[in-house]
């Protein structure tokens, strides 16, 4: 099976695992669907990480309002003492003014964070560096696994317009907002191997052989936006590596510039005598103290 590392912009993004035959129309749908899934674990654990801190989202037209103006106005939220959290709940006013603060007790809490930390690390993209490839049950598997999580916490549910349920029945509203435009479609997708892009109709063979025991690099991107950029011929560690070896040279020269050029002639090279006593067979005579 053939490695591709799938990058997007300068990031490493995860590994996917398949075989050459396969045709680009059939990858390009599996790489967009576990790309857009990533970013979805991401964004409802996000959400659950609020939820843990300050309770349930408020109704539309509550949010941002003080309690003054919600007194005012006679509104209401109807799942306020209906979506209660296990245990109870703690006091911890949202600033920002869209949930209802009341929090799960920390017991509550943990089992929240922690969960969201096993989604995290489940889709990490330190995967890649564990050579570890990322499938569509990964995705699904840490969706289900924080649906669980809410489930335990919130017994009753939450409210039907919180982002959370509606990430977990796939009616999230992104439009106008920042994630909106991190989601790649697969009909806007195109992939990239070696400068040149991934025509649909073909077959990964064609771009990087048969060969079915390799590990190329794949980048994904929204149509339209030209070639991506290339890899940089060294990689940051090379570069670091590289400066502080100039950097070791400069301060050598600045050193022997402020010594009158007068140091070097305290190596061995610099000594007129060397070749004579190597001849001569002197360079390794040790005197022993009387």
């Amino acid at each position: 099976m053939v490695r591709l590392s799938i990058k997007y912009g300068d990031a490493n993004q995860f590994l996917y695992e398949t075989n050459t035959n396969m045709a680009i129309d059939d990858l390009l749908r599996e790489i967009a669907l576990i790309y857009n899934g990533r970013l979805k674990v991401h964004r409802i654990c996000s959400e659950i990480q609020l939820l843990a801190k300050h309770g349930i989202t408020l109704p539309i037209n509550m949010q941002g309002l003080t309690e003054e103006q919600i007194t005012e106005l006679k509104l209401k939220d109807e799942y306020e003492d209906v979506c209660i959290p296990m245990d109870g709940y703690i006091e911890e006013e949202d600033v920002t003014g869209r949930r209802n603060g009341r929090s799960p007790t920390e017991k509550m809490k943990e089992i929240l964070n922690k969960t969201v930390q096993d989604a995290k690390d489940k889709i990490s993209k330190k995967l890649v560096d564990a050579n570890k490839c990322v499938t569509r049950d990964d995705i699904n598997e840490a969706i289900q696994q924080l649906k669980g999580a809410v489930m335990i916490v919130y017994p009753m549910g939450l409210p039907p317009y919180d982002p959370i349920e509606l990430e977990f029945k796939n009616e999230e509203e992104l439009d106008g907002t920042q994630d909106s435009l991190d989601v790649i479609k697969e009909e806007e997708a195109s992939l990239w191997f070696s400068g040149k892009e991934m025509h649909r109709g073909k077959k990964l063979c064609d771009y990087v052989g048969t060969n079915e025991k390799t590990k190329v690099l794949v980048k994904i991107q929204k149509k339209g936006g030209g070639a991506p950029a290339r890899e940089p011929v060294v990689s940051e560690e090379e570069q670091k590596q590289m400066m502080a070896y100039y950097y070791r040279k400069q301060q050598e020269m600045k050193k022997l510039e402020e010594n009158e050029d007068n140091a070097y002639l305290d190596s061995d090279w610099a000594d007129k005598n060397s070749l004579k006593r190597q001849f001569q067979g002197l360079n390794d005579i040790k005197f022993k103290p009387r």
